[in-house]
């Protein structure tokens, strides 16, 4: 579906290429949303290994801060974060599926957002800090990283995440689940919120999510410093 144009008539979509990681799950997220609009097909995904000290020079050129996604749309539009390239995808579109124009719908779908968001930053500053080792792990952060999963657990348990058809938030929300899952089966989050988990069993179930379940990149250990 094209997005309309002042004059009423289909504007064309421009092309699009995605830096991108299979393992990335903020990029996860971009493809839900793409696949969620029916968008997936009008996007070619490129491959880019970053890590916290591991520059990709090609990925700079479109991104300085060197961090996928990275959206290059068109030959003139770059856009970075999956927030801001998920709002884009929306627009284009033009339906409002995932960031709802209604207030009563939006403002929830948002907070939703920048909660799922919140809690997979941490999940990987949580990893992060592990994978210093010995005699470098900050104690003190290692026990808030936690804290901060479990309350955005307990935040979402008690939530009514029921709706008809998923938005922003709980696109972000599943994601973030999934990455639980994915980095840190050991937290075991379903324990002890079984409305959570019921929620986020039936969403695994959507084609969306199904179909672009975070793998592995990599099959030999990397060090901290290669990280994606």
């Amino acid at each position: 579906m094209s997005a309309p144009a002042p004059d009423g008539v289909a504007a064309p979509f421009p092309p699009m290429k995605l830096h991108w990681s299979p393992s990335s799950p903020f990029v996860r997220k971009v493809l839900v949303v793409a696949r969620e609009l029916d968008l997936l097909d009008r996007i070619a995904c490129e491959r880019a290994v970053v890590g916290p000290a591991r520059l990709n020079r090609d990925l700079m050129d479109d991104n300085p801060l060197n961090k996928i996604p990275t959206l290059v749309a068109g030959e003139s539009l770059v856009l970075f974060d999956s927030r801001v390239i998920c709002e884009y995808l929306d627009n284009l579109d033009g339906r409002a599926l995932m960031f709802p124009r209604d207030p009563a719908r939006r403002w929830p779908a948002l907070r939703r957002q920048a909660l799922g968001d919140g809690m997979t930053e941490t999940a990987v500053l949580l990893r992060d800090e592990h994978w210093r080792g010995d005699g470098h792990r900050s104690t003190a952060h290692l026990l808030a990283y936690r804290a901060k999963v479990a309350a955005c657990l307990a935040t979402l348990e008690a939530d009514d995440l029921a709706a008809e058809r998923p938005d922003i938030g709980h696109v972000a929300v599943a994601c973030a689940l999934s990455y639980l899952d994915f980095r840190m089966p050991e937290i075991g989050w379903r324990d002890g919120h079984p409305r959570l988990a019921a929620w986020e069993s039936a969403m695994a179930q959507r084609p969306s999510l199904a179909l672009t379940r975070l793998v592995e990149a990599n099959k030999r250990p990397l060090s901290f410093y290669e990280m994606e």
